[in-house]
């Protein structure tokens, strides 16, 4: 089936969009939190105007086409089966794992991050009494003068041999960093993670924005064991439907982490985010979602090259998932809290600092938007750092 993406990005101006109306600024170029400027595929549009022509939306039960769709895609796309009777639905990632952790640990209890990290996961720890333990990444340069990271799992051993740590919360594919976690990798943060004890809880929702020639390796498909959250959110622009779901390994699991949710009052879905995964989880939604990972490459790959002409003491994180662009801004000197409020007052642009994930100097940078957008945005904060350099000078 042929790409049905087309890069179609209706005004969000007054839309009630919390990306584009959170700041007045007529002229803004908002490149921060992480959802698309694009219009979701056709085939999600059509079955939520099937279901808006109904005209009623009471209480949503969800029937067992929708547990087929999402069986049926992650079979056939991913090689990951999953047996509907351990999928918990809930309105999101962030509620799914705010739920797994006060399921599966107590007050006190030390739950380990990899950062820099996507920055609700230290949310919801804190909002749940737990500690934070990071087991920092790596930074590995490469010869073309990008980064990227890779795991210590030495620090990895060391903090889950320590009991009080009950769970590590992966990102695969990890946000910030655009690591793709390879099944190599993998494999060893379940050695150590069974070895002693700590619960993996694996956050998925960036898993179909992979670079070409790249796999996705589900988590569950290398640790049965481990507690996966999913949603089709990221990939089609669907956030503000609010559904995702949690893969739940055991009878007793599920129990606590059903208990959670209901104790969270996430238990309850809309209809049109029910709607919405089963248009997705179709070939047509894959048809479109082909096209749609070929325009954010190509928007990576000319992101990245004007950087190296115009800014080469910027370097990038090689991309490998997701739509975020982490870039290494330590050489202007400015700490990256202040620089995204400069860039947001005086260049009008808005990116996400590196404080949020925890990584002072650097900057997140969202591509999925049109082409010449993003290139006019990036060329409005080199035009601010030129600017800024020679005043300093």
């Amino acid at each position: 089936m042929h790409s049905q993406f087309q890069p179609i990005a209706p005004d969000r101006r007054g839309s009630g969009s919390y990306k584009w109306d959170s700041c007045p600024e007529p002229d803004l170029i908002p490149l921060w939190v992480a959802d698309m400027d694009f219009a979701t595929a056709p085939c999600i549009i059509e079955a939520l105007r099937r279901r808006v022509d109904h005209g009623v939306f009471g209480y949503t039960l969800v029937g067992d086409d929708y547990y087929k769709a999402l069986v049926d895609w992650f079979q056939s796309r991913h090689s990951y089966l999953i047996d509907r009777q351990m999928v918990i639905y809930t309105s999101g990632v962030v509620p799914a794992i705010s739920a797994i952790v006060k399921a599966m640990t107590h007050p006190g209890d030390g739950v380990i991050v990899q950062t820099p990290v996507y920055n609700c996961f230290f949310s919801s720890i804190r909002n749940n009494g737990c500690r934070i333990v990071e087991n920092p990444l790596l930074r590995d340069s490469l010869p073309d003068g990008d980064f990227t990271y890779s795991i210590d799992f030495d620090h990895l051993r060391q903090v889950a041999a320590d009991p009080a740590n009950k769970l590590l919360l992966l990102c695969n594919p990890h946000n910030p960093a655009g690591r793709l976690w390879n099944r190599t990798e993998l494999e060893q943060i379940r050695d150590i993670c069974k070895e002693n004890g700590v619960i993996v809880v694996s956050d998925e929702i960036h898993c179909e924005l992979t670079a070409p020639g790249t796999e996705y390796v589900p988590y569950g498909t290398v640790d049965p064991s481990a507690l996966v959250c999913l949603s089709p959110s990221k990939a089609f622009n669907t956030a503000g439907l609010q559904i995702a779901n949690i893969v739940c390994p055991t009878e007793e699991v599920r129990r606590a982490v059903d208990r959670a949710i209901n104790i969270n009052e996430v238990c309850d879905v809309n209809p049109f985010g029910v709607e919405a995964l089963k248009a997705a989880y179709t070939p047509e939604g894959e048809a479109w979602l082909r096209g749609l990972r070929e325009y954010l490459w190509e928007n990576y790959r000319q992101a990245r090259e004007l950087l190296r002409q115009e800014a080469p003491h910027l370097p990038v994180a090689r991309l490998e998932a997701t739509y975020l662009m982490w870039v290494d801004v330590s050489a202007t000197g400015i700490p990256s809290e202040k620089l995204e409020e400069m860039l947001l007052k005086k260049a009008c642009v808005w990116v996400n600092c590196g404080e949020m994930y925890g990584a002072d100097g650097f900057i997140r940078i969202n591509l999925a938007c049109p082409r010449q957008r993003l290139l006019d945005g990036l060329r409005r904060i080199l035009l601010y750092l030129s600017d800024k350099l020679h005043q300093n000078s």
